[in-house]
């Protein structure tokens, strides 16, 4: 298995998703990644999820999709003894990852300032709602505030139920992913040295937002929620099926006309309300019902085949469960199991949605129990904490 950040090792000081996902990426990749925790209850994570056993064994779902593949110790870092722990840990570090509200660190005595002069080559990744600086930098954040401001929700949804929340955590993921591709940017620096990654969520995500933003930043366009209908092309979005959902993405003229010959109707072609991509924007509504009455006479698998046949990209709409179950999916490897997790069944989680010459990465070790690896990392002038749960 390639593990290309072998040989790293991650101080991974975050809680819930941003920070844990940009940790689960590095793991992925190889790093030896040392969860620091709180010896209170640890993550927050621990305690999150659909299964409330799980919760109360701190071990909740939440967390043991984001922690595979780390070790856990604790520390109290507001203690003397244990920041000295902490700091023999940075001495011997690559990077430090935390989450905190800017600040905190620094309280502790733990700045980027202070660990830089005992690790000159520390890579020191602050993840926060709105990054160290401005403003808001100091005002708390989570993901669907993260939403709202930055405009997200706003085109979410469509004009009479907007603005809508993405159904999953889309800031703080891409918080993460995008804390993950300045770490790896850093460590491959041919004369590496201490920096220091200042990853505000509100960034992250207006920087994904690229359409959108540049519409209305170059040709003065604020975007709009539209549904499930794409914004620059039409007939591309959702359509209704004999027996549920079909996304089509007829974005090119030569999809468009070989769309109108597959559902019999040529003539579309000629008609001036749809004869060239413009037209088909403004006629959008017309063109999507006499769409549907033609697919309404065969099923979703139907015309999903016979679209991608001719030419026409398109796929059915999954719940998660069957995207999840589908062939390819499990075929592609993005779903990784562990037998013994110590949770009294099997675990499987998503790993890192990527290959590596062919093969899925992988890491060796489920999520561990809090405190499970103090004995290793720890020495004696720490102070003791729980002990591991077997």
């Amino acid at each position: 298995m390639a593990a290309p950040l072998k040989g790293y090792r991650i101080l991974d000081l975050t809680n819930v998703l941003a920070g844990p996902f940009c940790c689960h990426q590095l793991a992925h990749l190889g790093a030896e990644v040392i969860k620091v925790e709180r010896p209170d209850g640890g993550d927050l994570a621990r305690q999150l999820g659909a299964d409330a056993h799980l919760n109360n064994e701190r071990m909740g779902v939440s967390f043991l999709a984001q922690n595979a593949g780390k070790e856990s110790i604790t520390l109290d870092l507001k203690k003397t003894e244990d920041r000295e722990a902490f700091i023999d840990l940075v001495k011997q570090a690559d990077v430090l990852v935390e989450n905190f509200r800017p600040g905190v660190m620094a309280r502790l005595g733990l700045s980027y300032e202070t660990l830089k002069q005992v690790n000159e080559r520390l890579i020191y990744c602050a993840i926060s709602g709105f990054g160290q600086e401005g403003p808001l930098s100091t005002f708390p954040a989570y993901d669907q505030i993260i939403q709202g401001m930055s405009g997200v929700m706003s085109i979410t949804g469509d004009a009479e139920h907007s603005p809508y929340r993405v159904g999953y955590p889309l800031a703080d993921t891409i918080g993460g992913l995008t804390a993950a591709m300045a770490i790896n940017a850093a460590l491959a620096e041919p004369e590496r040295q201490a920096r220091f990654i200042d990853v505000a969520m509100l960034d992250s995500v207006l920087s994904t937002m690229g359409w959108a933003v540049s519409n209305l930043l170059v040709a003065d366009c604020a975007p709009s929620p539209l549904g499930n209908d794409n914004v620059t092309a039409s007939p591309s979005g959702t359509f209704r099926t004999g027996d549920g959902l079909l996304n089509i993405a007829a974005n090119k003229q030569e999809q468009f006309e070989a769309l109108s010959h597959l559902l019999n109707h040529p003539d579309w072609i000629e008609d001036s309300r749809f004869a060239k991509r413009q037209a088909r924007l403004e006629h959008r509504q017309e063109l999507k019902e006499l769409i549907e009455a033609a697919l309404s006479e065969n099923t979703t698998e139907y015309w999903w085949h016979a679209l991608v046949g001719a030419g026409v990209p398109a796929g059915p709409v999954y719940s998660v469960k069957e995207a999840l179950n589908h062939p390819h999916v499990r075929e592609r490897g993005l779903i990784e199991r562990f037998e013994e997790a110590g949770i009294g069944r099997p675990l499987e989680i998503v790993s890192g949605g990527y290959r590596i010459d062919g093969q899925a990465p992988r890491v060796a070790t489920p999520p561990p129990f809090l405190g499970a690896d103090n004995a290793r990392w720890l020495r004696p002038h720490s102070s003791p904490h729980q002990e591991a749960k077997a």
